[in-house]
């Protein structure tokens, strides 16, 4: 069922307060999301090279426990690693014609979480500074019962769930990616190196005063000594405001770069790694961004970590993807509309594009006539008649989950 409704709310770049948070690569909370898709994908393309079919799994349990550190300009150690969980379920033997296959688990979820860090990390060394661990409750598959029952058809649902998109971003949150895209961009890496990955930004808006509250952790080793590190930190709020005044030329905006700073009392953000992760901050996946990026407090929002779930059938990952793509298309196809929130709800055992709800709410001056509507009605049900296509689009790592 598709219900398309005009909504009277305030949109939120009109509301007098919004609030906006990005965690960005190197927070432990994002950590923890990234290793769990990693996982899931190595799990998935394996599954495809050996049988031809991406088999059950759900990896979305990832948890990371800080280590311990002792940062210091000039240089530091890592004194206890940091603690790497992947947790959940997966496919680890498969019946076929020709007999029961075993799946190797660890290595392929060792060799994932092993390369996320290296691809996301300068600083953090898999095999030094962490411990990779799993507990994947183990399933079993009947292959030739899979492809009798036909793997070309619409998945089943494998959860009862709600998946949430709006369109557009608001000047604060596109600012607030933005910024944290910046900090941990190639370019700017090369410029200031001695700024880690752990990067988070906080901003929020009073009507048209933005205070934009940024954490970004400092390489110790690069930072030789205070009037170093005080430099690197101007120069990152230069950088900041530069890019609001660009982003959110109509807003006021005050940049705090690490506001927990006592320079008098010897206090810094200091670390080995680039992540607060080695010195006790602990992540868990789904507790970060949502899937378009951002922390939207002011918005509607799933709980549901996106990261990690299987990518064929489990609507927690796959209907935030899919809301968020209608809510894009909806929103560039009719200029009209202000904002545009989209909500689908799964039924468990039922087809992926037959939800049993997908919830269209418009934000717009005047009526929404008819035609509006059934614009607004065949723009969903073309997403929901492509959804499996969204499988490939995660493999790809072209979908955004977090």
């Amino acid at each position: 069922m598709i219900v398309v409704e005009k909504v009277d709310k305030t949109p939120v770049a009109r509301r007098l307060v919004e609030i906006v948070e990005r965690k960005g690569q190197g927070h432990p909370d994002y950590i923890a999301d990234g290793i769990s898709e990693w996982v899931s994908r190595y799990l998935s393309k394996f599954y495809m090279e050996q049988f031809g079919v991406i088999l059950h799994h759900n990896v979305d349990k990832t948890l990371v426990v800080g280590g311990q550190a002792a940062p210091r300009f000039g240089g530091g150690e890592v004194l206890q690693p940091i603690y790497i969980l992947v947790s959940g379920r997966a496919t680890y033997e498969v019946r076929t014609r020709d007999g029961v296959v075993k799946i190797p688990l660890g290595p392929v979820v060792i060799q994932a979480a092993r390369d996320w860090i290296k691809q996301h990390f300068r600083y953090l060394d898999p095999d030094m500074h962490t411990v990779i661990d799993y507990r994947i409750g183990q399933g079993s598959a009947d292959l030739v019962g899979i492809y009798d029952l036909g793997v070309k058809s619409v998945p089943l649902a494998n959860d009862t769930s709600v998946g949430v998109g709006y369109a557009p971003l608001t000047p604060l949150e596109d600012l607030v990616y933005k910024t944290e895209r910046l900090l941990n961009s190639r370019d700017f890496k090369a410029k200031y190196p001695e700024v880690g990955e752990d990067v988070k930004v906080m901003g929020v808006r009073v009507g048209k005063e933005v205070k934009l509250t940024v954490a970004a952790a400092m390489i110790s080793r690069l930072t030789k000594d205070k009037s170093h590190y005080l430099s690197v930190k101007e120069d990152v709020q230069r950088a900041v405001e530069d890019l609001a005044a660009k982003v959110a030329p109509e807003y006021g905006v005050e940049v705090t770069i690490n506001a927990a700073d006592k320079p008098e009392h010897g206090i810094f953000y200091l670390t080995v790694t680039g992540t607060s992760a080695e010195h006790g901050d602990d992540g868990m996946t789904g507790r970060g961004n949502r899937a378009n990026g951002l922390i939207t407090p002011m918005r509607s929002m799933s709980l549901e970590a996106a990261a990690g779930k299987n990518p064929v059938s489990h609507v927690g990952k796959i209907y935030n993807v899919v809301a968020q793509r209608i809510a894009d298309k909806i929103y560039k196809q009719l200029k009209e509309i202000t904002e545009v929130y989209v909500e689908i709800v799964s039924q468990i055992g039922k087809p992926i594009d037959e939800p049993k709800i997908l919830n269209i709410e418009i934000i717009k001056d005047g009526e929404l006539t008819s035609e509006i509507k059934n614009e607004v009605g065949a723009i969903a049900r073309e997403e929901l008649d492509r959804i499996t296509q969204i499988t490939d689009l995660v493999l790809r790592g072209e979908a955004s989950l977090y």
